[in-house]
């Protein structure tokens, strides 16, 4: 009886020693699983079941900390992509307001510069209108002969004719009427006919003749060794005692700078006369308004 009870295990040993036991049958067979009694289930795998279940839930807990965190990175992120699109849409605002305002200069400042040439060409314009009347006054006063020679020569080709050297002093009396600004004065070149024949020339020098003034030019006509032709037989005649009848033909032309180059006032007199010189005499010739015409 003392060997029975000694062999027989106690209850606190069989506890702790029971086993889990998986029978794998065959194909056909079917899958048996002894349990324990709840009684002799082992303390350890409570304790397994503890910590898987502890280790699921802190898997869970982290993966939904893990979740939660990178929702956060994700908002931040579209936080500040947000704040980025803004201050983009921010800066291509001040960027366009930039430009329109720069536009608005430009058109401005274009603005102002037509406005003020307008302007100025209006009064240009004006002053222009307004000096236009001013024309100077020409008159041919005097002619002097001071020399009138006819005599034997030959032209430039060789052929044999009678020259006429001649010498005088045109005096030519210009008024400038403008009551703001100066003249320039110059003119074409003086010629001195006999019939269709010139027989002398001479220029005028241009000059600079102030507002509101009167000024007497002498012009020299000068004529010399001039081929008569035809013509020579009439004048070796008033050599020596005559009157010859002689025509002069020219242009004067003024300019006034009224606004410096911008405004100036051109005008062009033409002028003809007709007189007649005493070869015998050689004394100053007063000329006639009548006998000139002006146009």
């Amino acid at each position: 009886m003392s060997d029975m009870t000694s062999l027989t295990p106690s209850p606190t040993r069989s506890s702790k020693r029971a086993l889990y036991y998986v029978q794998s049958p065959s194909r056909d067979s079917y899958t048996s699983v002894t349990q324990p009694s709840p009684m002799g289930s082992p303390t350890h795998d409570s304790s397994s079941l503890g910590r898987h279940s502890r280790n699921s839930s802190a898997s869970r807990f982290s993966g939904i900390s893990r979740s939660s965190s990178s929702d956060k990175k994700n908002i931040k992120k579209c936080r500040s992509n947000e704040k980025e699109y803004e201050s983009i849409l921010e800066e291509g605002s001040y960027d366009e307001m930039e430009e329109d305002v720069t536009s608005m200069k430009r058109c401005r400042a274009l603005l102002a510069v037509f406005t003020f040439v307008i302007i100025f060409t209006v009064c240009c314009l004006i002053t222009w209108g307004a000096s236009r009347p001013y024309k100077a006054k020409i008159s041919v006063k005097t002619f002097e002969l001071r020399n009138f020679y006819v005599g034997e020569g030959s032209d430039f080709s060789g052929m044999h004719t009678k020259l006429l050297t001649l010498n005088g002093t045109l005096r030519i009396g210009i008024y400038n009427p403008a009551p703001t600004f100066g003249i320039y004065v110059s003119s074409t070149p003086i010629n001195l006919f006999f019939y269709q024949l010139p027989i002398a020339t001479g220029q005028l020098d241009e000059h600079y003749q102030h507002k509101k003034s009167l000024n007497t030019v002498a012009v020299v006509i000068e004529g010399r060794r001039i081929p008569l032709y035809g013509a020579g037989a009439s004048l070796e005649a008033t050599e020596r005692g005559g009157k010859i009848p002689v025509n002069t033909r020219f242009e004067v032309r003024t300019r006034g700078d009224v606004v410096g180059r911008l405004v100036s006032i051109w005008h062009t007199k033409r002028i003809s006369c007709s007189f007649v010189i005493d070869v015998a005499v050689n004394r100053r010739v007063l000329i006639d308004k009548s006998d000139c015409s002006y146009s």
